[in-house]
């Protein structure tokens, strides 16, 4: 199942467990898990894009050990909300998952590199450390936006 609803994900869920987060990008992948009690999310390694298969199998290999119940994927929308060419791909890199037989929630993720980036200015990170950690703590602020919607459904 492949979702926009917060609702509908959550109905498709079991009452707890880690939630994966992606942030898919034409280079990376950055990726976050979520604790079991959706309380907090938190940046995981980032995935460097190869091939369709390799990705998806190094995503694969995060499922099991982590325990992972549902998959959330930052959806990048236009600022007026429609989609673009990068929504489009998006949704087939979901469709591609859906094999998994894992919930997936597309989530709007509007603004979340913007915020992260300004966060890590703050805390006055080189740019080139910013480049580095950007793809998997926008993963995060996906995710834990979602969690935080979830809890409240």
């Amino acid at each position: 199942m492949i979702t926009t609803v917060t609702a509908d994900f959550r109905a498709a869920l079991p009452t707890a467990g880690r939630l994966l987060g992606l942030d898919v990008g034409t280079k990376t992948i950055g990726t976050a898990l979520c604790d079991a009690g959706w309380s907090f999310a938190s940046p995981a390694p980032l995935v460097r894009r190869t091939k369709f298969t390799a990705d998806k199998a190094i995503l694969a290999a995060m499922l099991t050990p982590q325990s992972v119940k549902g998959i959330v994927v930052g959806l990048p929308l236009n600022l007026d909300g429609t989609d673009s060419p990068r929504t489009q791909s998006t949704r087939a890199f979901a469709r591609n998952l859906a094999d998994w037989a894992l919930p997936i929630l597309l989530w709007d993720e509007r603004w979340s590199t913007v915020a992260v980036e300004r966060v890590m200015i703050e805390q006055d990170l080189s740019r080139a450390k910013r480049a580095e950690r950007v793809d998997s703590l926008a993963a995060a602020h996906i995710l834990q936006a979602a969690i935080d919607a979830l809890v409240n459904v």
